[in-house]
């Protein structure tokens, strides 16, 4: 039986930043995002509710400008080369973030088996489009989306790690028996089975490679 790897996103394949950043660099709302990034961190708005917040300030998205957010955000490097190795050795990897799905679908083309995030309607986004609260991922909704893809791979429990950084992270790392934190704050510093800091996937990923 092989393994899964589930990754979270933000802060943890991405050093120090996150999705709604990059594409607020774009957008000249930075301080904007990091101000709604904090509300959240503090527990003063719930992730419904970022997306909503958010959602109202992407009105003038486009597909190039989303493209550039992708391609210019601080990526960990050996990223391609770890979901490689996992899948030479008949293993799984996943990303699953309460980040938007239209940033987080475009990993798939550097070998993600799945991704997994927040849905949207999509850029440009139509005037009739409206967010749908229902589709908006929830911290507990990780630990959902992990055991609809361990039934679908043929994985267990016991045979999943996780990759975090954060307190969206806490739940998985609870539940999954091995855990990265990848330059993880204080929520998964006492959760994690191992921690990384640095910015090498590679060097996270040898800490369970060999198991």
């Amino acid at each position: 039986m092989g393994r899964l790897h589930i990754f979270d996103m933000d802060g943890t394949l991405m050093y120090g930043s996150s999705a709604n950043v990059e594409l607020a660099k774009g957008l000249g709302l930075v301080e904007e995002f990091r101000a709604l990034d904090m509300a959240f961190g503090a527990g003063e708005i719930n992730p419904v509710r970022y997306a909503e917040r958010a959602y109202g300030m992407w009105s003038s998205l486009t597909q190039d400008r989303l493209a550039a957010a992708f391609d210019g955000a601080p990526w960990l490097r050996g990223i391609r080369e770890v979901w490689a190795e996992i899948t030479a050795r008949g293993e799984y990897c996943a990303v699953i973030s309460l980040s938007p799905d239209f940033f987080v679908r475009r990993l798939l083309e550097w070998g993600v088996h799945e991704a997994r995030a927040s849905v949207f309607p999509e850029v440009p986004f139509p005037a009739e489009a409206v967010l749908d609260p229902a589709k908006i991922l929830l911290p507990e909704s990780k630990v959902t989306i992990a055991g609809e893809l361990c039934a679908r791979y043929g994985v267990g429990w016991a045979d999943c790690v996780a990759y975090g950084d954060s307190m969206s992270d806490t739940v998985l790392f609870g539940t999954v028996p091995v855990s990265v934190a990848v330059n993880g704050d204080h929520h998964v510093s006492g959760l994690a089975t191992h921690a990384y800091t640095g910015r090498d996937l590679r060097e996270a990923y040898e800490l369970v490679s060999s198991r």
